[in-house]
């Protein structure tokens, strides 16, 4: 009896342990995007297509997800476009409408 007693304490302790960890990992996660903002994630090389896009993108003055600064080096960092041709790290298509992220053209305070 005692030992069916304890089997149960330690299967509430170990569930008790478990929740807490997934809940710790879950809010580290939730504080390691602080936009939540997957269009953040969108940086680097860019090759403009008409069909065969991963993001179908709208380029507008205010409302924006993300603020993109076109450059020709130092691509690596968010809010950093370069436009290539080929090896490129995303497509997008230019739209009108039914977009997936929306952006802002800048000349400075890129990113999200």
């Amino acid at each position: 009896m005692k030992t069916k007693q304890l089997l149960i304490g330690l299967t509430l302790i170990g569930l008790s342990i478990t929740g807490l960890t997934s809940l710790s990992s879950k809010d580290t996660m939730v504080e390691g995007q602080k936009t939540g903002n997957p269009a953040c994630e969108i940086y680097g090389k860019i090759k403009v297509v008409d069909y065969g896009e991963d993001y179908k993108v709208k380029v507008v003055d205010y409302g924006e997800d993300v603020k993109v600064k076109w450059v020709d080096y130092g691509e690596n960092n968010k809010g950093k476009w370069k436009s290539v041709d080929y090896g490129e790290d995303f497509k997008i298509k230019w739209v009108d409408y039914g977009e997936d992220f929306k952006i802002k053209e800048v000349t400075y305070g890129e990113g999200c």
